[in-house]
């Protein structure tokens, strides 16, 4: 399998080398160069990574079932929206409760007749405006609603309310349906199988093909299918970054033709799915490794529970966090030209060297931002809010085992009462729940309580931080179970992301697996071991899906690392979007604070990408965090900005 990904990696190079110089090493004029062409070569290195990936296939694809049907549009004269729901984006969906889509335009773009039925025939208006877009240049936004790697139904309804904000910045909004790990008529869990496909790659294949639709019928539908952009929270932040990383990836193919999707043109040529800009808020990604990050930057600080001195998790946990510097020291990331490595340290496990100096800076970056935007007094808030259409994407198992990580009351919203995506989440207007310190020097304090590690500067109004373990213990406790992404038990959510139509919930993680089983006569001493660990793992990793395809390639093929590192085989192989924008709130414990910075340093090393804005935002969690503003205000002008070139 290795062999054959190293294939297609070698193919899809050949044919993309232009865009796609990411995975070497390349100098400041190359990137630079390669910048200011990213969104030009964009569409053409997509085309040309398209027609490699689908010159051996034989598939036949439905033109006259995926041909738009522009008779039917609806019309909101109130609002001056022409709209359509239930617009299947493939010719064999295996659920159309899911792979149909919304599609909002604003009126200006469209020229309608009134039809007998109430329903309305539409040629796109080519003159027509809308703020400060016309009907050929307007971004086109597709909201990746799918928390916890969740199933989101398609829409059924029409509400204004709920894509007000981008029409009237003059996008156009396709909001398709996409499956998840729940899928199908009752909910996947662990404790029971479901034959229904929900799991990696079916949700990012569905985003997929809702995008192949779309330029498939780019003369029908107004906007610039040049300028796509996904965003999405949580899960779907991970689902946004891997739609970004994975545009024209070979290793989808099989799966978009499973469910009809637009291969071709009408002319023939290869149609794309690469997209422009990516938005992600809190990505939970890079499964691969995202248990021994969780135990690298939290779980090792942590003694508790399944990570309590009697039980043999407190030895694997050090083991994990071990393993994740061996990954560090080999993944290859740079800054600034300085290589990004873990050296053993005294106190705790590798933390020391120029990797940890990085994360360290990054908590430091944080806090003196949130110093620079506050005024005091200052009130904590709960920092708490999500994505529509779901909570949180912290669904795993909290630390002892039972409940639930990071869940939101109920009947948590917005601050204005709407859902997130029309609203927005004020960077600090959640339900105040906390201390109000009236001076920064009282909230300095607070955060030394314990120990000393932010030393305050009241001249220049900055700090400086000298101790992650410090950080974590004060901020960023470990909420969730050992494994916190594939779980002993298979408890875990990711577990059944990875479940296939046979199984609902797998082991994935090949890591933590092989630890396993190397340390097991070491595990074997503390009376929780159990030796069917062992097999339990290695078992499920053998286990195909229903197209064949291995666990690990599905873990690979739901890891946007895997697209953009040269560690990976899979560098290379995809065409890169050139926008990049990723917000998290630091005190999040659904995720290492690693998994997204390694994200942004992966991009920034990739000459394909043209900008990459990101940031850890002080004093929240698991939210739509922004420093300043609200989620929706800065996500629209970003994508105005990278519009306009």
């Amino acid at each position: 399998m290795k062999r054959f990904r190293r294939l297609i990696a070698l193919t899809l190079a050949l044919a993309t080398t232009a865009a796609l110089s990411g995975c070497g090493g390349q100098t400041a004029a190359q990137s630079a160069s390669a910048s200011a062409s990213a969104s030009a070569a964009v569409s053409a290195s997509a085309s040309a990574a398209a027609s490699a990936s689908a010159a051996a296939s034989d598939y036949q694809q439905d033109a006259a079932a995926l041909a738009f049907d522009s008779t039917k549009w609806n019309y909101d004269a109130d609002n001056d929206v022409y709209w359509q729901i239930g617009v299947q984006y493939c010719s064999a969906p295996e659920d159309t409760a899911y792979e149909t889509m919304g599609i909002y335009v604003p009126g200006a773009y469209l020229t309608g007749t009134e039809n007998a039925d109430g329903t309305y025939t539409c040629t796109v208006n080519a003159a027509g405006t809308a703020g400060s877009h016309t009907a050929a240049d307007a971004p086109v936004v597709v909201p990746v609603n799918t928390p916890g790697y969740a199933a989101s139904a398609a829409p059924t309804a029409y509400s204004y309310s709920d894509v007000s904000s981008y029409l009237e910045a003059g996008f156009v909004y396709l909001q398709p349906g996409i499956r998840g790990r729940q899928t199908g008529a009752g909910e996947q869990s662990a404790s029971s199988d479901s034959a229904a496909s929900g799991g990696a790659p079916w949700g990012v294949t569905d985003v997929k093909a809702a995008i192949r639709y779309y330029r498939y019928n780019a003369s029908l539908i107004p906007g610039d299918p040049n300028a796509v952009f996904s965003f999405g929270m949580s899960g779907g932040g991970a689902q946004s970054a891997l739609v970004g990383a994975t545009g024209d990836s070979a290793l989808y193919t099989p799966y978009l033709e499973r469910i009809g999707a637009a291969m071709y043109a009408a002319d023939g040529s290869a149609l794309s799915d690469a997209v422009t800009g990516s938005m992600c808020w809190c990505p939970i990604t890079s499964l691969d490794y995202a248990d021994e990050a969780y135990e690298w930057m939290m779980g090792q600080f942590a003694a508790s529970d399944a990570r309590a001195e009697t039980s043999f998790g407190s030895a694997l946990s050090k083991d994990l966090a071990s393993a994740y510097a061996d990954y560090i020291n080999a993944l290859g990331l740079t800054q600034d030209g300085q290589a990004l490595t873990l050296e053993q340290s005294a106190d705790g496990v590798y933390q020391s060297g120029s990797y940890y100096d990085f994360i360290l800076s990054e908590i430091e970056t944080s806090l003196n931002n949130f110093l620079a935007d506050t005024t005091f007094p200052y009130t904590e808030t709960s920092g708490q809010a999500s994505f529509p259409g779901g909570t949180n994407g912290g669904f795993g198992r909290a630390a002892g085992g039972t409940g639930t990580a990071g869940q939101l009351p109920d009947g948590a919203q917005a601050p204005d009462g709407s859902q997130l995506p029309s609203g927005g989440q004020d960077a600090a207007s959640s339900s105040a729940s906390g201390t109000t310190y009236e001076t920064v020097q009282d909230y300095i304090d607070s955060l030394n309580s314990d120990t000393e590690w932010v030393k305050y500067d009241a001249a220049t109004n900055t700090a400086t931080v000298t101790s992650v373990e410090a950080f974590v213990e004060q901020c960023k406790n470990a909420t969730k179970s050992l494994g916190a992404f594939d779980e002993i038990d298979r408890g875990q959510g990711e577990n059944s992301v990875f479940g296939d139509g046979s199984t609902a919930s797998l082991h994935f993680d090949s890591t933590l697996a092989s630890i396993l089983e190397q340390n097991a006569a070491q595990y074997a001493q503390y009376s929780d071991w159990d030796a069917a660990y062992v097999t339990d793992y290695a078992g499920d990793l053998t286990q195909t899906d229903e197209l064949g395809t291995a666990v690990q390639t599905r873990v690979d093929m739901y890891n946007p690392m895997y697209y953009l590192c040269g560690y990976y085989d899979g560098c290379g192989s995809s065409t890169v979007a050139p926008y990049w924008r990723i917000r998290t709130g630091i005190d999040q414990t659904d995720t290492a604070l690693t998994v997204e910075a390694n994200l942004a340093l992966a991009l920034q090393s990739d000459s394909s990408v043209k900008s990459v804005d990101f940031a850890s935002v002080w004093g929240l969690g698991h939210t739509m965090a922004e420093r300043t503003g609200d989620s929706t205000t800065n996500f629209i002008d970003w994508v105005n900005t990278c519009a306009a070139g």
